[in-house]
């Protein structure tokens, strides 16, 4: 068991005699936990909070809106894994924060989201902006504190490491004003003890599956990612023979040019029919950290009753969407790399089926000669250098891309896929670029985008070379289109064009109109050298996904 000694006593810019506040026992602890920075819009109740972040090292980023800074602390977290941090003052800052609290409960961020409130005997004769924070959160976190004075760095200790534990989620801390601002005496502080995951004793049983096994089948999924496993999935795969399958987040957690990664599945309906045939004829299936909440309501059930699985989760959840021969909690690739000891190279799927669909999945979504969507993905995939990471929104171009787009790596394609939550990806891309200083790919509708137009304003301040592909249709595309396969009355869907060229010049960045992918190529190639953003407004035709996935 592993005790770091921190002191709260004297953050930066502080002398050795002074006392430190409330706040800064908080902040402190954040920092030692790995922050460095947080995300939000400050508010009178949260100043202590804000400079105690900054004189503990932790730097405070101004985002227009509290969902985009809670998206921007995640996509730093994927850049970099540093502690994501969001900051929001009491009533409209906590609620605006709402729906980025959810998801990451359902993506698995462990969000630290701390709010100022009011003090506790003042709340009960004063309610201007005051609602029960944490009566409206404990739903979606895995804990909610109230912090107390003296109890701060240990409230936020406890946050984090619950945060962390099993599958990642966010912990909220609700810190009053008087204890944010209180003096508090010197102290040298023991931090929480780490966990460990536990792993089973005796992985015997899976393993006999394994060495039988001549058609076995591979699904990772969102724990493996979390839980930085890609490697020992490579070798796993290597030891078994097994093809490999993945959701939609777990792409890239082996490069998708390698011939065992068949493609993504969860959302496509065309893809689920590709490897359906493949899950019947396979004699075992293992889940790696496989997460059904990625997936869609066609994944209850996927496999015959009969089937061997082997489901290799971070932590159990009852969620009912399919059956197992075997569970197995702990470190997903520390699992993996227990059941890879001692196997036996051996040939396996001899009729050869994995290399026949993984040709028939590039078929399916192959880019046709018209300008489209298909065109604009594979035309900046050939623009992206190696390692480029990208984000996508939520919508038709989400699913699309998703077929589409080949990872190099795990976490190059960033995504609401728990709660596909529109207006993610530009904050999402922005945190990114922060992390990586690198270029990065935001890919979103013109409904999305025009939910965030505001963030423009801070990738022009922060200076962040982010490329936002719109794909401009002037739809709601994929609802239509349910509403077409439904029968009913299009409604609520169709939307003007917005000037985005002129929206990016006024907001302080680049942009242009692309109608082909000569153009497209062409100012691609110059966003990628550009130190700022840049916005390629692709103008396409809504109907060009009709039977796209």
């Amino acid at each position: 068991m592993r005790h770091e000694r921190i002191s709260a006593a004297a953050p930066t810019g502080t002398g050795p005699d002074e006392l430190a506040r409330g706040a800064d026992l908080l902040a402190v602890r954040l920092a030692a936990s790995g922050a460095t920075h947080a995300f939000g819009i400050p508010g009178g109740e949260v100043l202590a909070l804000v400079d105690a972040l900054e004189r503990a090292g932790i730097r405070f980023m101004l985002a227009r809106h509290e969902n985009a800074a809670g998206f921007m602390a995640e996509g730093l977290w994927h850049a970099t894994g540093t502690l994501p941090v969001l900051v929001a003052t009491l009533g409209p800052g906590v609620a605006n924060a709402v729906n980025v609290v959810a998801n990451a409960q359902q993506d698995r961020v462990p969000l630290i989201f701390v709010t100022g409130c009011v003090d506790q005997a003042l709340a009960e004769s004063y309610t201007h902006q005051v609602f029960d924070h944490q009566a409206v959160l404990r739903p979606l976190v895995k804990a909610s504190f109230r912090a107390a004075p003296g109890t701060e760095d240990l409230v936020a200790a406890k946050a984090v490491a619950l945060a962390r534990r099993g599958r990642p989620g966010p912990v909220h801390i609700d810190l009053p004003i008087a204890v944010a601002e209180a003096p508090t005496a010197p102290r040298t502080l023991p931090a929480m003890p780490l966990f460990s995951p536990s792993i089973p004793a005796d992985l015997r049983p899976a393993q006999a599956l394994i060495a039988a096994a001549q058609r076995p089948l591979v699904i990772a999924g969102l724990d493996l990612v979390v839980q930085d496993g890609a490697a020992a999935l490579g070798r796993f795969l290597a030891a078994t023979g097994a093809p490999l399958l993945t959701t939609y987040k777990a792409k890239g957690l082996v490069p998708e040019d390698d011939p065992r990664v068949i493609g993504g599945i969860g959302l496509s309906p065309k893809a689920d029919a590709l490897v359906r045939p493949l899950m019947e004829a396979a004699d075992l299936i293992v889940l790696a950290g496989y997460d059904p909440i990625e997936m869609r309501q066609g994944w209850r059930n996927p496999w015959p009753a009969s089937r061997r699985v082997i489901d290799i989760v971070a932590e159990q959840v009852t969620h009912g969407m399919h059956h197992s021969s075997q569970l197995i909690e702990g470190d997903v690739g520390t699992i993996l790399t227990r059941l890879s000891e001692g196997l036996a190279v051996k040939a396996t799927w001899p009729g050869g089926e994995p290399a026949a669909t993984r040709r028939a999945f590039r078929a399916a979504f192959a880019a046709p000669d018209e300008w489209g969507p298909h065109a604009v993905f594979e035309t900046l995939r050939q623009v992206a250098p190696p390692g480029t990471v990208a984000t996508a929104d939520s919508g038709a171009h989400r699913i699309l891309l998703s077929q589409i787009w080949s990872c190099d790596g795990p976490r190059r394609l960033l995504q609401s896929s728990g709660l596909c939550t529109m207006g993610c990806a530009l904050p999402m891309a922005t945190g990114a670029a922060l992390g990586s200083g690198r270029p990065t790919l935001c890919f979103v509708g013109d409904a999305g985008l025009e939910m965030v137009l505001g963030e423009l304003a801070t990738l022009r301040d922060l200076g962040l070379p982010v490329i936002i592909v719109a794909l401009v249709d002037r739809a709601l595309g994929l609802i239509a289109l349910k509403q077409s396969q439904l029968g009913l009355l299009r409604i609520g869907v169709d939307i003007g064009e917005t000037d985005f060229t002129g929206v990016a010049r006024a907001m302080g960045g680049h942009g242009a109109t692309i109608d082909d992918r000569e153009t497209l190529a062409r100012e691609a190639e110059a966003a990628f050298r550009r130190d700022g953003f840049t916005l390629l407004a692709c103008r396409i035709d809504a109907e060009s996904y009709d039977g796209a996935f």
